[in-house]
């Protein structure tokens, strides 16, 4: 068997090599853009189990190894650099490292959904940065029309609004700046429209998804995306990791029987937890636990604080509703004692999160 721990890196990766059968330890440092990496693992004379830190850019490393039948392992990246005691820092050292754990079997090894599911993926995050666009391109003919006495705000995007945007008469670098813009907004609008089809195609695919639209508030990219990012709900033992893995818990530095609770720890995906804050705004219009919670955190703490918290109410609901295979009607008639009450659940209203 031939064990790999890879250092990588996005140009290159060092590598620190084993073959258990002869026990021969090989150490190289291998050139991407060259070809030179992949004609290392095309030549490895038996399928190997290669190893890595948690890092960007390795998706074609990673479609690479399948198709030469190499497995593929990523670690959790703070555990491995936390298991490492030398203070000593450099590739063939943390190329090593990874090695040594691969080898005793203490690698920190994290859970990465099919190649199928990250392409799904892809479409969400995609959708998500044409919005954003979008959205800078809206503001910057919006303050076109302010900087000339016309004052719509959301009506300026109607049939009327964008003729009398159109009517103003401006200079020729501020008239390219209007028309560049609007060719810009139509045609982003055109993309996020194909986009949503090819979501709500998904959705129509997986009942899991469907299920989580029961809830108010949870649309087709909310609940696609919390199946994909969430993947099997047995991952979670309970909902205090669910929280924790989405980064929904403050920040604690607790001791000497002291409890320090800071800010929101955002160690998870941020388009999730952006996706669960938008949705739990329109969740708390229509729920009613949730409108009450909004309405009491909103009142006590702010309207910032209060958000943050219905979102991590409803991600607990949406992970019950994945785990026991329930839709919104079983949910609430069960009662309030899934509503997510755990060691945190109360804490989000009582420290500031944000």
């Amino acid at each position: 068997m031939i064990i790999i721990g890879c250092d990588f890196h996005t140009r290159m990766q060092v590598i620190a090599m084993l073959d258990t059968e002869t026990g021969e330890v090989v150490e190289k440092r291998l050139d991407h853009e060259s070809g030179e990496a992949k004609a290392f693992y095309e030549g490895l004379k038996e399928p190997a189990l290669v190893g890595i830190e948690t890092t960007g850019y390795t998706r074609w490393f990673a479609e690479m190894l399948e198709e030469l039948g190499h497995e593929l392992v990523v670690g959790e990246a703070a555990k491995i650099r936390a298991m490492k005691t030398r203070k000593q820092h450099h590739d063939r050292g943390d190329a090593e490292h990874i090695l040594n754990l691969l080898m005793r079997g203490d690698f920190p090894k994290i859970w990465l959904p099919p190649a199928e599911e990250r392409d799904v993926r892809v479409l969400i995050e995609h959708r998500h940065q044409l919005v954003e666009l979008r959205t800078r391109a809206q503001n910057g003919l919006q303050a076109i029309a302010l900087g000339y006495g016309l004052r719509r705000r959301g009506r300026l995007w109607s049939q009327a609004g964008l003729q009398e945007l159109q009517k103003i008469p401006l200079r020729e670098g501020m008239a390219r700046r209007r028309e560049d813009l609007s060719k810009l907004v139509r045609q982003l609008t055109v993309w996020i429209k194909e986009l949503d089809q090819r979501i709500e195609e998904e959705v129509a695919r997986r009942e899991d998804a469907q299920r989580l639209m029961t809830h108010p508030g949870v649309g087709p990219q909310t609940a696609l995306a919390t199946v994909l990012v969430l993947g099997p709900a047995e991952r979670f033992p309970d909902k205090l990791h669910l929280t924790s893995y989405l980064g929904l818990i403050p920040q604690e530095e607790s001791t000497g029987g002291r409890q320090r609770f800071g800010h929101l720890t955002k160690q998870g995906n941020r388009l999730m937890r952006f996706l669960l804050v938008e949705a739990a705004q329109t969740a708390s219009r229509y729920d009613p636990r949730l409108k009450r919670a909004y309405r009491r955190l909103a009142f006590r703490k702010g309207a910032a604080i209060a958000k943050v918290a219905v979102a991590r109410k409803l991600a607990i609901r949406l992970y019950i509703m994945l785990r026991d295979g329930i839709n919104y009607e079983e949910f609430c008639r069960r009662g309030p004692q899934e509503s997510g009450r755990g060691s945190h659940a109360g804490m989000l209203g009582d420290v500031a999160l944000v």
